[in-house]
């Protein structure tokens, strides 16, 4: 081995710094100080204010005892204390824990003390919840307490309540922020939905965010100063990095703390938004809006989405709207998004059905994910290219979580035979693309035929009265189990277990047809998720 190469060639602090995303606000700040970073109602701030309140918030977590591997944890809505906290935190070369917000007091407990909280930046609106969790916690941060201004009538303020504004006052804006030491250092910790016992905390890396956040910027078509709406919750894979995204282009980040209609339309038509990001329950929230509650888009907004392969017929909504959208695919072990649908220009001179089909393929590698396949989960052997053939879809690559925090057995398990094993189910078409049919907990195996809960659900928002569908194995004593399909009807619709049925005839094979309709509201996750256990649960007892 020629190793002329390595030979008086060493790395030195000249030549090579650890990556970290942090160097994108600091870029930002120098480089564009007056751009308009986050609007949150009538507050607007720019980037160089931006970075001092980071700086701050780094130097008053210092000060407060925080450093290398400790964890700061986050329950906050999307609001600037939360964008403040994915830049200062590991400033100061903490890891932030980001909160869902709809999580119950037990499981918040459990994540602070599995994550050793030692410090609980906490909306006021959310300190109810804050302190149930802490009365179950072994663990004792510091709480420090946000409040929204933007909110018309503030909660009475508790006696020895540490407010973050005062805690943000005894740092330094200049301070030095501190690099990672190592690119390979924990930048953040989240945690999967615990749908089967506790939840896996997530450790993400420096290196990860670094690229991640970059490929973002390329992949969605995101332009210098772009104007990004929160409908997805910052807690949620660190808003698939894209709090970091948006220094890169020298992006407005404009807040939203809940997600309903009204606010969302009126944000698209005032403040120019290019981009949004959302489960498909969101797109269902902007179509079915009422017309008189809409605005009229003055341009094309880039809608990205992720989770549950959205319904074809939402898709042609949302196209009619004028929004592009873009289908993404990722979890919460490769940082968010490692997967996206490419589109061809050609697939434009398609008719609309062709168009949708094709939208809703999950699609090819991201730019920084090194490799994406369809394997066989006992041989890892790729299964054919044929769109037909089922296997587990599998990653490889640097936005690939560092692993499990505390919990080697599942880490291990996860990265058997070299890959990220993501438990979904999935082909592989001819041209390279992949299209997700089901987690592998999803598939209903009804006597002895697999059958995709996705496709059920297709074929029922084919009617023009669903809203929205979810289908589940449901026992039966001849078959195993078959399917049943959880419904909630659009606004103004009606339709009955008969007519479903004779809906679905048209469009499945007959042992696919759902055995039981059940209408009612169908329970969601924060990022609008469906939550499947749930309805196993229902449909078990």
């Amino acid at each position: 081995m020629n190793e002329a190469f390595n030979t008086d060639l060493a790395r030195n602090e000249a030549n090579y710094q650890p990556l970290t995303p942090l160097t994108f606000l600091a870029r930002a700040a120098e480089v564009m100080p007056a751009q308009t970073a986050i609007i949150h109602g009538d507050l607007q701030v720019d980037y160089a204010s931006f970075y001092q309140r980071a700086r701050q918030l780094a130097s008053a977590l210092s000060h407060a005892g925080m450093g290398r591997g400790d964890t700061v944890s986050a329950l906050l809505p999307n609001v600037p204390a939360m964008l403040e906290a994915h830049y200062g935190v590991p400033m100061c070369q903490a890891v932030l824990h980001a909160i869902n917000t709809r999580l119950d007091a037990k499981t918040i407990a459990f994540q602070l003390d599995h994550a050793g909280a030692k410090m609980l930046l906490v909306d006021q609106r959310l300190l109810a919840l804050a302190n149930e969790a802490l009365a179950l916690t072994e663990c004792n941060p510091q709480v420090v307490v946000s409040v929204d201004t933007t909110i018309d009538e503030p909660l009475p303020r508790a006696p020895g309540e540490l407010d973050y504004e005062t805690f943000l006052s005894a740092g330094d804006p200049a301070f030095e922020w501190l690099m990672p030491v190592d690119e390979w250092d924990a930048i953040s910790i989240g945690y999967t939905s615990g749908t089967t016992g506790n939840p896996k905390g997530v450790v993400s890396h420096h290196r990860g965010a670094y690229l991640l956040a970059q490929g973002n910027a390329l992949i969605t078509n995101m332009p210098r100063y772009a104007t990004y709406l929160w409908t997805l919750p910052m807690f949620h894979c660190n808003g698939w990095c894209f709090p970091w995204t948006l220094s890169v282009v020298f992006g407005t980040h404009v807040c939203l703390r809940e997600v309903r209609p009204e606010p969302i339309w009126q944000a698209l038509d005032a403040h120019g938004v290019t981009h949004l990001c959302g489960a498909p329950p969101v797109m269902s929230v902007l179509v079915n809006t009422d017309p008189a509650e809409r605005t009229a888009l003055k341009r094309p907004v880039e809608f990205m989405t992720a989770a549950a392969p959205p319904p074809k017929s939402v898709l042609a909504q949302m196209e009619a709207a004028g929004f592009n959208v873009t289908q993404l695919y990722g979890l919460t072990e490769t940082y968010g998004p490692a997967v996206v649908n490419e589109w061809h220009t050609q697939w434009d001179a398609l008719d609309s059905d062709a168009r949708t089909a094709l939208k809703a393929r999950q699609g090819v590698r991201y730019t920084p994910l090194e490799r994406l396949a369809v394997l066989d989960p006992d041989t890892l052997e790729p299964v054919p290219a044929d769109g037909e053939t089922l296997g587990e879809v599998m990653f490889r690559g640097n936005v690939v979580m560092k692993g499990y925090f505390r919990n080697p057995e599942a880490t291990d398990k996860a990265f058997a035979g070299g890959w990220f094993h993501s438990g979904d189910l999935g082909v592989m078409h001819p041209d390279g693309y992949i299209e997700l049919k089901d987690r592998s907990k999803d598939i209903i195996i009804s006597g002895g035929e697999n059958i995709s809960s996705i496709e059920v659900e297709d074929a029922l928002y084919k009617h023009p009265a669903v809203a929205v569908a979810a289908v589940v194995a449901m026992p039966h004593e001849k078959w195993g189990e078959t399917p049943c399909a959880f419904i909630e009807l659009s606004a103004g619709e009606t339709v009955d277990a008969e007519g479903l049925s004779a809906h679905c005839r048209e469009h499945l094979a007959g042992y696919k047809i759902p055995r039981a309709f059940v209408f009612e509201t169908i329970p969601r996750t924060a990022t609008g998720k469906i939550q499947k256990h749930e309805l196993r649960k229902r449909v078990s007892e």
